[in-house]
C-alpha cells in the first residue's frame, strides 16, 4: 500500500533528495494521517459512546489530536520548502523541528486530558457494556495504527524528517493505547470492578512518554546536538583524500534543517607549498561535498611546516605529551618559534567536553612535562573543546 500511495501521488519519488518531491512526501504523509485519524475518530467516538468507555472515547479524542498533529506536519512541509530569503539567508527547513516540537506539546496536552478524565471515571465509576462490536473497531484501529507507522517510518527514512518521525512515534503509542482500550473492554465482560478508568491511566503514560521523547530528540536538534559520528568520519575522510592536504581539525557542523546543513573545517597544507595549488586544491574540495554530501562547505587553510626535521620531532614529543595526560586529548596548529633565549611552542589543545580536569590544570600538567624536555621551552596553548566527536583520523 505504501509503494501504491508513493506512485500515485508523487511524481520522480526516487530523487528524494529533491526539495520538491521531499516536500510532496511531507505532504503525503500529512494527507494520509489526517484521513486514517479522522475515520478512526469517528468510528471510536460511536462505540466509546454506545459501551460508555471513557478509555475508547479518550482514545477517540487522542486520534482527532492525531489528525490535528497530521495537519502540522503537511503545513509545516509547505513552509520549510520555502526558499532562503534576506531575513532567512539558511533557509526556513527548521520549520520541521519546529513542528515536531508541536506535535510533541499536542501529545503532551491529551496525557494531561487524558489523566483527568480516567480520575474522574475511578472516582464516579459507570458501567463498560461489552459488545463484539466495539471489539473489532479497536483491533480494526490497531491495524491501522501499526500500518500508519510503518508507512510513516518509510516515509521518514526516505527523506530523514524529525517531523514525519514524531508523528510514526505518535503512531506507535496510539496502538499500545488502543490495546490497553482493548483489555479493559474484555475484562469488563467478567468483572464489575472499574478498569476502564484505571487503564485510562495507563493510556495516558503511553501519551506521556511519547510526548516527551519527542519533546526530548528535537529539543536537541534545536540547541545543536553533536552531528552524526559517522558522517563527520565521512568528511573527514574526504578532506583527508586530497593531495596537499595533511590535516584536518575544527570541523563544525551546523544544521540548519534537513537538506540544508553548512559545515567549516580547517585544513591543514604544507606551507612550503604554492599558495594558489592549495587555494585550487581547496575549492575542488568545498565543490565535491557539496556534490556527493549536500552540504555547503566552507575550508579555512592553515599553512603547518612538514619538511623540517626538528620541527617534526617535537610536533611527535608535544602530541606524545598530551596524550600522557588524557588518552582523548588532541593537539593541532603546531609551531616552534626560536628566539635568543628561548623556543616558543604555539599550539591548540582539543579536550572533550566530559573532560573533569579544569584548563589551568591541564595547562600545568603539559607545561611541566614540557619543561622536561628543557627549560628553555616556552609553551603558548589555547585549550578548547571541539564540536563534533573526535574521530582520531590523521594522513
Amino acid at each position: 500500500m505504501t509503494k501504491l500511495l508513493i506512485k500515485l501521488f508523487i511524481k520522480n519519488s526516487d530523487k528524494p533528495e529533491n526539495p520538491v518531491i521531499r516536500a510532496r512526501y511531507g505532504m503525503l504523509s500529512g494527507i494520509v494521517g489526517i484521513v486514517c485519524n479522522i475515520l478512526l475518530t469517528v468510528a471510536k467516538f460511536i462505540v466509546g459512546t454506545v459501551t460508555g468507555s471513557i478509555a475508547i472515547t479518550a482514545d477517540a479524542v487522542n486520534n482527532l489530536s492525531d489528525a490535528g498533529s497530521s495537519a502540522v506536519t503537511l503545513f509545516s512541509f509547505k513552509l520549510a520548502n520555502r526558499p532562503a530569503d534576506e531575513e532567512h539567508p539558511f533557509g526556513h527547513g527548521r520549520i520541521e523541528y519546529i513542528s515536531a516540537m508541536a506535535v510533541a506539546f499536542l501529545v503532551l496536552m491529551m496525557g494531561v486530558e487524558l489523566i483527568r478524565s480516567s480520575i474522574d471515571k475511578i472516582i464516579n465509576p459507570e458501567p463498560v457494556q461489552f459488545s463484539i462490536a466495539a471489539l473489532i473497531v479497536l483491533l480494526l484501529s490497531i491495524g491501522a495504527k501499526i500500518w500508519l507507522a510503518l508507512f510513516n517510518r518509510s516515509i521518514g527514512k526516505r527523506i530523514n524528517s524529525p517531523a514525519v518521525g514524531a508523528v510514526m512515534m505518535d503512531s506507535l503509542s496510539d496502538t499500545a493505547a488502543t490495546a490497553v482500550s482493548m483489555v479493559a473492554l474484555i475484562l469488563s465482560k467478567f468483572t464489575s470492578f472499574p478498569l476502564d478508568g484505571y487503564m485510562g491511566i495507563i493510556v495516558a503514560l503511553f501519551i506521556f512518554y511519547t510526548g516527551i521523547s519527542i519533546f526530548k530528540d528535537t529539543l536537541g536538534v534545536l540547541l545543536g546536538k553533536v552531528p552524526d559520528p559517522a558522517l563527520v568520519k565521512s568528511l573527514e575522510e574526504e578532506i583527508l583524500s586530497y593531495d596537499g592536504i595533511v590535516g584536518v581539525h575544527d570541523l563544525i557542523v551546523h544544521d540548519y534543517g534537513p537538506s540544508r546543513v553548512f559545515a567549516s573545517a580547517h585544513a591543514e597544507v604544507p606551507a612550503s607549498d604554492d599558495i594558489m595549488e592549495c587555494h585550487d586544491t581547496v575549492d575542488r574540495i568545498e565543490r565535491d561535498i557539496k556534490r556527493k554530501f549536500k552540504i555547503d562547505m566552507v575550508i579555512h587553510m592553515d599553512p603547518i611546516v612538514v619538511d623540517d626535521e626538528a620541527i617534526n620531532e617535537m610536533r611527535l614529543k608535544l602530541a606524545g605529551i598530551v596524550k600522557s595526560v588524557d588518552p582523548s586529548f588532541t593537539m593541532h596548529d603546531f609551531r616552534m618559534v626560536d628566539g635568543p633565549t628561548h623556543t616558543n611552542l604555539i599550539f591548540d589543545l582539543v579536550i572533550p567536553h566530559k573532560c573533569k580536569m579544569k584548563k589551568m590544570e591541564i595547562f600545568d600538567l603539559v607545561n611541566s612535562r614540557v619543561n622536561e624536555l628543557g627549560d628553555n621551552y616556552y609553551t603558548v596553548i589555547t585549550i578548547e573543546h571541539s564540536f563534533v566527536e573526535q574521530t582520531g583520523l590523521e594522513k
